[in-house]
């Protein structure tokens, strides 16, 4: 089965599953109900918080670029960054990491691998990001106490053991980056040629782009990015909680839930991650005693207003840039075969 065939089946797969992980207990009626009663003048603000985490994003990638290419200027970012998501709401297994890596590498001509190891850095800053917010909000007054051995727990237990091992991974290779070829080797012995040659380029992507955790300067700038970035879209949580009527979670709730959603989110999914979010959003809110029919609305509503508006932008930015639909289904063996070509990566893989 060729790669592309094999993350649509997983994907497709998993949405599936948590699609009816989240709805299996639902009543529609309550639901449509909730939907009619939501507030739409705050989910529209909600909508334009979470458009505006984009602009962002866009600011924040200026340091992650800037050992390989310090002058880029925002208008190639915010495109890139506006088609990268928009590509992942139409495409399976996070394409859209690669067609950001593309699309900002085809405007600012400048190397595709700079471009793409700026983004996998950015996603390690991003899963430690996250589960400082996950675990300090958990550890403050007001959160609902979890039972041991709760669904929940379960989950946040294996999320935080998961990003520690990569993690740690990620410190070794800062510090010993020619221990790639144990990476290699364990890689070439357990995974398949579909799954390995990904995460292979990923890894080799981002020791090229190590510089930025190698500067105290540049890692400072850029953690901080992080930290204001999720914590201002915590806020398009919090007023789309209060769009559905769910008042008992608070900001607490909402900074937990987008971790808990942004964490699940990495597990491959169909495009747009449908299901993976509808699922987390009914554990997370279950917490607090929001009843399945009101997160479920909340979820929907919320997910639906969110998919249509940045669909909606990155089409906009790729009609603009003269970018087709196919263009961007092939940036992912177009970023892989740069990765494995470029001499700057090449010099990261063992001899």
């Amino acid at each position: 089965m060729k790669s592309s065939s094999l993350k649509a089946v997983v994907g497709i797969a998993a949405t599936v599953f948590f699609l009816w992980l989240a709805l299996r207990e639902v009543h529609w009626s309550e639901v449509a109900a909730q939907l009619r009663q939501a507030n739409w003048w705050l989910l529209g603000a909600a909508t334009l918080v979470s458009t505006l985490g984009m602009h962002v994003r866009a600011l924040r990638w200026k340091p992650l670029l800037q050992p390989v290419a310090p002058d880029v200027p925002f208008a190639p970012r915010i495109a890139a960054v506006c088609i990268g998501f928009g590509a992942n709401n139409v495409f399976p297994a996070r394409l859209g990491e690669f067609a950001r890596a593309w699309v900002l590498a085809r405007q600012a001509r400048i190397p595709v691998t700079g471009a793409f190891g700026s983004l996998v850095v950015e996603r390690a800053l991003d899963g430690i990001v996250l589960v400082v917010f996950l675990l300090g909000s958990m550890a403050l007054p007001g959160f609902p106490d979890l039972a041991p051995g709760s669904e929940v727990q379960a989950g946040v237990d294996w999320m935080i053991r998961i990003v520690a091992v990569l993690l740690a991974g990620a410190l070794v290779l800062v510090f010993f980056p020619g221990r790639t070829a144990i990476a290699e080797r364990i890689a070439n012995a357990v995974l398949p040629g579909a799954v390995r040659r990904p995460l292979l380029d990923a890894l080799h992507a981002f020791i090229a782009g190590l510089h930025v955790l190698r500067s105290p300067r540049l890692l400072a700038i850029s953690v901080a990015w992080a930290v204001a970035q999720w914590a201002f879209l915590a806020t398009s949580f919090l007023l789309a909680f209060h769009a559905f009527g769910i008042t008992e979670p608070g900001f607490l709730g909402a900074v937990f839930l987008q971790s808990l959603i942004a964490m699940a989110v990495a597990i491959p999914a169909g495009p747009g991650f449908f299901g993976v979010f509808e699922a987390a959003s009914v554990l997370g809110l279950a917490l607090w005693g929001v009843p399945n029919a009101r997160a479920v609305s909340f979820a929907i509503g919320f997910h639906i207003a969110g998919w249509l508006t940045v669909t909606g932008l990155g089409a906009w930015y790729a009609a603009r840039l003269n970018i087709r639909l196919r263009d961007l289904g092939q940036t992912d063996k177009r970023v892989e075969q740069a990765v494995e070509s470029d001499p700057a990566t090449a010099d990261a893989r063992p001899a």
